[in-house]
């Protein structure tokens, strides 16, 4: 069987990984990819929003299932374009997408479904989303409407840093016409976890649980990123709490699109704050999340393949996922500068100094061949170095004794990931 990832970072590695790993793949194919899959899979360079080379790609080579990594072309409608083509994709249509691809949209939908979310107000001009704050205070956090690469939730302590952030986002438009328009909500308070879930429309299959690191600096401070590492389990979603999701959040967020007429297939993410114990939704992402999708996915003991079939044809109801015991840990390596701008084109060393260990795996998420045909710097998050331990201290104490091997300049990282589980 052939079968084509798009996308290229480190989310993008891992589903590469774990479909390479299945007995099913023949041969794994990726768009545009990037150094380190291209280990694993033939890279071609088409760019994942181009479609129509996409799908000639997967056409002209008999590709049986593609799998989508980002939003972007999720939210643009690529599993409309395969499934009016006839073809096999798995991700959800346009209309489902929404749910990521504007927030406005997913506030909307879980005040109609009763689904535990912050209180909000919704603005599209800024005079009015400044007067809101001046009338209602801080700390607010203040979220662009549309797709920002992770980065268009500022979390606002006080009044003047909410100015600054509308002024940003509505103003400045630092993330384009996602800012068109806000979402300022109450600030909940208490401890953030990753829930993700495989999903063929009726049947919902939960993930291990995982947490992520959001702000670029130790002690979760400075600016938000795509994420600066997680790691699985999550030690704040107990089995009683996981019911609880399952049964207020993950479940009607699925009945209550199939209501709608919207039918949700793929991989379902949901950013939560757990506060006083229960569980709200900050976000939801339609794919896996990333970083969280290499612990995670370090952790699964199952046919990755035989999941993905079970999607594609509505038999989720069939099988058993099963899971490693072990704890997962993954530290994102940097370029200095991010999330703001950095420099490409650094050389990276010390890239075997753990191929002997089957429990550790560095996943590529910003790299590229250089002109000698080394392995450079090519993005703002360049790499995560993930392992497996018996404790998530274990673990995590391997992923650094690995970090102190690699090498590239201006190379920055969290020194105090999973300190919560610790």
């Amino acid at each position: 069987m052939k079968v084509l990832v798009i996308g290229s970072g480190g989310r993008e590695h891992a589903l590469v990984r774990a479909i390479a790993m299945s007995k099913k793949a023949d041969k794994v194919y990726c768009c545009p990819g990037n150094a380190g899959i291209a280990e694993l899979a033939e890279c071609i360079d088409i760019a994942p929003d181009d479609f129509e080379s996409i799908i000639n790609l997967v056409k002209y080579e008999w590709i049986d299932v593609t799998v989508v990594g980002p939003e972007a072309p999720l939210a643009k409608g690529i599993a409309d374009a395969f499934e009016k083509e006839g073809l096999k994709i798995t991700g959800p249509l346009k209309k489902a997408a929404q749910l990521e691809a504007s927030k406005v949209f997913a506030k909307e939908f879980m005040k109609r479904h009763g689904i535990p979310t912050a209180e909000y107000r919704t603005f599209t001009s800024p005079i009015h989303a400044e007067e809101h704050v001046r009338l209602k205070g801080a700390p607010v956090v203040i979220k662009a409407d549309g797709l920002a690469a992770g980065k268009g939730v500022i979390v606002a302590v006080d009044v003047k840093e909410a100015m600054d952030a509308i002024d940003l986002i509505m103003k400045k438009k630092a993330f384009g016409s996602a800012g068109d328009r806000v979402i300022i909500e109450e600030c909940l308070v208490g401890e953030e976890a990753s829930f993700m879930a495989f999903t063929d429309g009726t049947t919902i299959l939960p993930m291990v649980s995982s947490q992520d690191h959001k702000r670029v600096y130790d002690g979760d401070k400075g600016p938000n990123t795509g994420g600066m590492g997680a790691y699985s389990p999550a030690p704040i979603v107990t089995t009683e709490l996981e019911n609880v999701i399952m049964e207020t959040i993950i479940e009607p967020t699925v009945r209550g699109l199939k209501k709608e007429g919207i039918k949700y297939k793929g991989f379902l993410y949901a950013g939560l704050m757990i506060s006083d114990g229960k569980p709200y939704v900050l976000e939801y992402n339609c794919r896996f999340g990333d970083p969280e999708t290499q612990p995670v996915l370090m952790r699964l003991d199952s046919d990755f393949m035989d999941i993905l079939l079970a999607i594609e044809e509505e038999k989720l109801d069939r099988i058993e996922i099963k899971w490693k015991k072990n704890a997962s840990v993954c530290v994102v390596l940097a370029s200095e500068g991010y999330p703001g701008d950095y420099e490409k084109g650094k050389e990276i060393s010390g890239l075997d100094s753990f191929k002997s260990d089957d429990d550790v795996y560095v996943f590529h998420s910003g790299t590229s061949f250089g002109d000698s045909g080394n392995v450079t710097s090519s993005g703002g998050r360049v790499m995560g170095v993930t392992a497996l331990g018996e404790s998530v201290r274990e673990a995590r104490d391997k992923v650094y004794e690995v970090i102190n091997n690699i090498r590239f300049d201006g190379m920055y990282y969290r020194k105090d990931i999973a300190h919560r589980a610790l």
